[in-house]
């Protein structure tokens, strides 16, 4: 038996019956050449009686090769065979025989491992297709979803060509044996309804039920270059919002299906918010999922098999009788386009990354014109149709961002999908020829956090950078100034050495906001014309000037060297700092997502915001909030080992200080359209903002000492129950070998409108295995939250 047969619906007699049937009316009324090659081909048939009864296997193909080739000889001309691409092939099925020249030479290039497939084609295809071809042979049913069919073959160099699929089955006959069982209309109409149940259609042909008689020819056209779709391609490349470009769409459909009046509708799908859209998309596209509505959620619409099948599935939905759907299925769906004349209906999901973008929808007044069989025709066009829209919604995005930056700013994702919904209503609205007022956004009843790690003695560093340069220059410029003046160049240099040296004493005692900016500008006022002036100087006091200007440049001058330093040293610990706050927010996000913001300044500071407002559709607990709070315990203390660890490649060898402020009152954030920016909202809540400001410069209560110190992180805190819950976070991290024993408790001196507060102040473990943990999850200790 032919393997390919053994799972299919009929049973082969591979035969040539009809060829050898048309050579024995030659013999007979041929008296010429023609009939005596006639009779010579039949004596020789007869040997093999097996060419006309049917062949049981291919080893019998292979025996009777030559013989086979000189029955077919008038259908495989040898003055063709080299430009014909053709064989012996069973429709749709993987015996392919007699290959002409072409063909095997084709073949030959592909490669020995090479295995011929038909593109796209799977079992359930196979068997449908086949079970197709007997309703049309027995029955009379066309049931014809005769997408094109291809083979992607590579040539010798790796190219891989196409070629489109051609079949004829002149010399084939079906028949039913009495295994098959007696189809009824009912019958035939049910599996319209069900293309994808594989099961019902082997009930309906169980395998084997069948026969098949005879043999197919298979062609094969190169369409590497040409592309039957190429004018839905061009259109839609074009300018998809001209009005006959829809025209020109819905022209394509009606000419695939053969329906003159079939309509074409767009419905789109907003992933963030679960919904459908009928945003006017392109050329005025109708929907007619939602003919009178703007929006609503996918449940309200399709349910059952249609949602399974599209929204999860992300496969076709097809209905091939409106009215038989209602009876089976009540409710909203098959009621909704029954009532705008629709009698049959496909749906098809509009797939880009396994990601939803919309529902392309084509309709129709007539029953069983659309069905599950038919909707598959649509496989050909989807990837088109798939980038126009992709390009689309990016367009549409791009719109939206442009509404989002023009009236607010950049924004973090966990809050993005309110502002992109009040940028759609503003658009909609505008599109629409209406005022829209753009409403505040606010998020109630969230969670602050806030920390930062800041440089220590980062002023005083920069002033000494400051002061080293500056008295290098001047050092320099009085040297220069007095060679002038023992050269009696005639420049009035005395009262500029005097300035001079009088701004280099006062470097050597003190520097203010505005000294580095005061002695610059003199200098480059008073002193530079001068240098500038003196033309007649000798060989060695010129060279010292030009050496003197080449040293002013700030990027390599030597004038700026303590400078460069101190700003290379805080660009990489700020560059460190950022990126280790950076990553480790990538993965806090993916337990809850939260609003979060950092600032670069003499440090690294944060903010962060928590709460059911942010992502109303998770379920927010208390132990996402206590567990970004131990997250970021641990991430500050990750940064200042990591810190710690960077001060030998610093120019200069600078620490950090740590700080966290404990709120644990919930707050409300709004975000000022003035300043671009979220800010606490009400009275009650600004007092968080104030301890934010004001608290990192104080001391412990009745000493001069700071509360923040090198190689530790405070805690500030105003309640029993927080100083508790951050005891135990403290443990946690203990135990982990990321905290020392030791932890200190005092409390905080009053400041300006604020009093009450206390704090914890731990230290922090310096060893390689930390170091060594670099980029390890943290999720061990969330384990161990209560």
């Amino acid at each position: 038996m032919f393997s390919q047969f053994i799972d299919k619906p009929f049973r082969l007699q591979l035969s040539f019956h009809k060829i050898i049937e048309a050579l024995e009316e030659t013999a007979k009324a041929d008296t010429g050449q023609s009939g005596i090659n006639a009779k010579a081909l039949l004596a020789r048939v007869n040997e093999h009686p097996e060419l006309c009864n049917g062949i049981t296997s291919e080893e019998q193909i292979i025996e009777n090769t030559e013989l086979i080739a000189d029955l077919l000889a008038d259908l495989f001309p040898k003055a063709l065979t080299l430009n014909e691409i053709k064989a012996v092939s069973i429709p749709y099925q993987g015996l392919i025989f007699n290959h002409s020249q072409r063909f095997k030479n084709i073949l030959k290039d592909a490669g020995p491992g090479f295995e011929i497939n038909i593109r796209d084609f799977d079992d359930l295809q196979l068997y449908v297709l086949s079970c197709c071809m007997i309703l049309a042979r027995v029955y009379g049913t066309m049931l014809d979803f005769s997408k094109p069919m291809f083979y992607d073959i590579p040539t010798k160099n790796g190219v891989i060509k196409h070629y489109r699929i051609l079949y004829n089955a002149d010399f084939i006959e079906v028949f039913a044996t009495d295994e098959a069982p007696k189809l009824t209309q009912d019958d035939i109409d049910e599996l319209m309804d069900n293309y994808n149940d594989i099961e019902l259609w082997k009930e309906k042909f169980p395998i084997g039920s069948y026969v098949i008689k005879g043999f197919g020819l298979m062609t094969l056209i190169d369409v590497t270059v040409e592309n039957a779709l190429s004018t839905l391609k061009s259109n839609l490349l074009s300018d998809y919002t001209s009005p006959e470009i829809k025209k020109s769409l819905i022209a394509i459909f009606q000419s695939m299906y053969g329906i003159p009046d079939l309509r074409m509708g767009f419905t789109l799908f907003n992933q963030n918010e679960d919904k459908f859209m009928s945003v006017k998309f392109g050329p005025d596209m109708q929907s007619f999922l939602l003919p009178s509505i703007e929006a609503c959620d996918t449940n309200e619409i399709l349910c059952g098999e249609s949602y399974q099948n599209i929204v999860k599935q992300h496969t076709y939905f097809a209905v091939s009788n409106v009215d038989t759907y209602i009876k089976q299925n009540p409710g909203n769906l098959g009621e909704h386009f029954k009532k705008q004349g629709i009698q049959s209906f496909i749906l098809a999901p509009v797939i880009k990354d396994d990601v939803l973008l919309g529902i392309l929808e084509l309709v129709s007044p007539r029953p069983r014109e659309l069905n599950s069989v038919t909707a598959n025709r649509l496989e050909i066009v989807m990837p088109f149709l798939v980038d126009t829209v992709d390009r689309k919604v990016h367009e549409l995005e791009n719109r939206v961002r442009s509404v989002i930056q023009s009236y607010y700013t950049t924004l973090h994702p966990s809050v993005y999908w309110k502002f992109k919904r009040e940028a759609q209503n503003y658009i909609q609205d505008t599109n629409a020829g209406l005022t829209y007022a753009l409403k505040e956004i606010k998020f109630k009843e969230v969670y602050p956090l806030y920390g930062q790690v800041d440089i220590s003695e980062s002023s005083v560093t920069r002033n000494l950078s400051v002061s080293n340069d500056l008295r290098n220059q001047l050092n320099q410029l009085i040297n220069i100034l007095q060679g002038l003046s023992k050269a009696d160049s005639g420049l009035p240099v005395k009262q500029l050495l005097f300035d001079l040296k009088t701004f280099t004493n006062e470097l050597a005692i003190t520097i203010r906001a505005d000294t580095e900016q005061f002695i610059q500008h003199y200098v480059e006022d008073n002193v530079h014309p001068i240098l500038l002036a003196a033309v007649n100087t000798g060989k060695t006091l010129r060279a010292k000037i030009d050496n003197y200007f080449k040293q002013v440049d700030q990027l390599t001058g030597e004038f700026h060297t303590n400078r460069r330093n101190y700003d290379k040293t805080l660009s990489l610990i700020n560059q460190k700092l950022a990126s280790i706050l950076d990553q480790r927010q990538a993965e806090i996000q993916a337990f809850f997502p939260h609003y979060y913001e950092r600032f670069k300044t003499d440090g690294v500071e944060h903010n962060m915001y928590i709460g059911a407002t942010i992502a109303p559709e998770k379920e927010f607990t208390i132990r996402d909030l206590h567990r970004l709070r131990l997250w970021q315990l641990r991430v500050i203390a990750e940064m200042e080992v990591e810190q710690y660890d960077l001060k030998n490649v610093l120019p200069y060898q600078l620490g950090v200080t740590s700080l966290i402020l404990v709120f644990g009152t919930p707050i409300a954030i709004r975000f000022r359209m003035d300043e671009k920016h979220f800010d606490v909202d009400g009275a009650y809540n600004i007092r968080y903002e104030v301890i934010k400001k004001r608290i990192d410069k104080a001391h412990i209560k009745g000493s001069n000492e700071r509360i923040t110190q090198q190689g530790k992180i405070t805690i500030i805190y105003a309640k029993a129950e927080e100083e508790e819950e951050y005891l135990d976070y403290i443990n946690i991290l203990q135990k982990a070998g990321i905290l020392a024993d030791h932890i200190e408790h005092f409390e905080v001196e009053e400041l300006q409108g604020v009093a009450g507060l206390k704090a914890l102040r731990v230290g922090l473990i310096h060893s390689s295995e930390l170091l060594s943990q670099r980029g390890k999850s943290y999720n061990y200790l969330y384990n161990q939250l209560g």
